[in-house]
């Protein structure tokens, strides 16, 4: 994918466009609402435009932004329209919706959001929604109503929470992906990996295909049973599906992509991160199988292009060279222990005397199991405040820090929790600024000059009282 262009709106003022976001950003005081009766009405009223385009569908605890990005570029390296949907972003909320290369312009958010506002006061009016729409059920009715509006001929969309239960599960895609299942969200998606897997595999329905990335054995069950049941054919990546030959470069990583009856050799990816090649090999066989049931014919030029160029900020992201300095936005244990890992294997030979911390996490998170997975790699820490009001206090962080870092400092902006980590970082040293969405996403923001977005990422996770009980389809909701 080349690197990302936005369309700029002339007839649409900076005001206008702020006010638009402020309204919508309002509706986060809805929290999430799994039940699909709202997010269902609103597309019928649309049109149904989420029938417009043969789709992809991915999920995953982690990992599913970065292979939903991977599997559209394939896609759209090859010459065909294709959109892509992620969830949070992190500079500004254009980028949760694009096709090709082009983000959304601020003149389509405008007139998106009122034409959705419109559809949505009828239907209250009339009785045929009891409750407004979420934050959430807006951007993905916003985005599903431009794709189609665009004549995209694909899109690849990223679950936001779940899968079962969320609002993106109203598509009849074509393939459905599950990267990886850990405990996450467990407030929402129950408590243990079976529970969870149960909510991924939602996404699958009868006449699709699934492609599955390394589960633990527990979730995998589930999702087999359940595949079985709809009679959802699987490729599994460590069974059909493997990556040989995998190599560490300066800018990158190279390796070889296995899939059934045919390996893709020489493929070049610019992220870092060793369990990249994991997604990307998720995500070239979930447009494989896409390409069987559309007749899309893949070629395996056009695929390691695609991969070639891919863009991804915030994940394990080098920002800096002077010290080394990289961007990552994990926030669970098991990101922030593969984060650890993969920084180990960039700098085999680092003293964790030379390397320095920058952490700010949100409220919920397991800081502790955190920052248990990032101790090895550093002795310096620094704690940050993070731009929202569930960010924890830099206070309780330096209190869960401790014991576990011999040196932490408390910084009074990320901005100057950066500059007291490059200070902190030896020569042959390297920082790392991880924790959340909202931390990264306020630091790019910062450095690019954005000021147009009232507000940084997703808003907070609310469970409902009790799930409505009125949810219809295949037991899917939204959120």
């Amino acid at each position: 994918m080349a690197a990302v262009r936005s369309v700029r709106s002339t007839s649409v003022t900076r005001e206008e466009y702020r006010a638009t976001l402020e309204s919508l950003y309002r509706r986060r005081r809805f929290g999430i609402r799994p039940g699909l009766e709202v997010i269902s009405a609103l597309l019928a009223s649309l049109g149904h435009p989420e029938r417009a385009y043969p789709s992809i569908h991915v999920t995953g605890s982690k990992g599913k932004g970065s292979t939903a990005a991977i599997a559209q570029a394939v896609v759209s390296a090859h010459g065909i329209p294709t959109a892509l949907f992620t969830s949070p972003h992190l500079e500004s909320y254009r980028e949760r919706m694009r096709v090709d290369d082009r983000t959304i312009g601020r003149e389509a958010v405008v007139d998106g959001v009122r034409r959705v506002e419109e559809h949505t006061e009828r239907l209250l009016a009339s009785g045929t929604i009891d409750r407004a729409p979420t934050f959430f059920e807006v951007t993905t009715a916003l985005a599903f109503d431009w794709f189609a509006r665009e004549k995209v001929s694909a899109a690849v969309i990223e679950v936001g929470m779940g899968g079962r239960l969320d609002a993106t599960n109203v598509l009849d895609s074509k393939v459905g992906a599950i990267t990886t299942i850990e405990l996450e969200h467990t407030e929402l998606l129950g408590n243990t990996l079976g529970a969870i897997a149960h909510e991924k595999a939602g996404i699958f329905h009868t006449g699709m295909t699934g492609v599955i990335g390394d589960l633990p054995e527990e979730a995998r069950a589930v999702v087999d049973s359940e595949a079985k049941r709809l009679g959802v054919r699987l490729w599994h990546f460590g069974g059909e599906v493997f990556v040989d030959g995998r190599e560490v470069a300066e800018n990158g990583q190279t390796f070889d992509v296995q899939l059934p009856g045919h390996t893709i050799r020489g493929l070049s990816i610019p992220l870092h991160g060793r369990f990249q090649p994991d997604n990307a090999a998720v995500a070239i066989a979930s447009v494989v199988r896409f390409a069987e049931a559309t007749g899309l014919s893949v070629d395996d030029d056009k695929v390691r292009t695609a991969v070639a160029n891919v863009k991804w900020p915030g994940r394990l992201e080098k920002v800096g060279t002077r010290p080394p300095l990289f961007y990552d936005v994990a926030h669970t244990p098991e990101s922030a222990r593969l984060v650890a890992a993969s920084l180990g294997e960039m700098f085999p030979l680092a003293d964790p005397g030379e390397n320095a911390i920058v952490f700010g996490c949100l409220r919920g998170k397991n800081v502790v199991r955190i920052l248990d997975a990032l101790s090895p790699l550093a002795k310096t820490l620094v704690v940050v405040p993070i731009q929202s009001e569930r960010s924890i206090p830099v206070g309780e962080l330096k209190a869960q820090a401790l014991g576990r870092f011999p040196r932490i400092v408390v910084a009074r902006t990320p901005e100057e929790g950066v500059r007291l980590a490059k200070a902190a970082t030896g020569t042959e040293g390297f920082a790392l600024v991880v924790g959340s969405d909202y931390l990264i996403g306020q630091l790019l923001r910062e450095a690019h000059g954005g000021n147009d977005e009232p507000d940084l990422s997703d808003p907070g996770t609310e469970k409902p009282a009790e799930p409505p009980a009125t949810a219809r389809g295949r037991g899917k909701g939204s959120a």
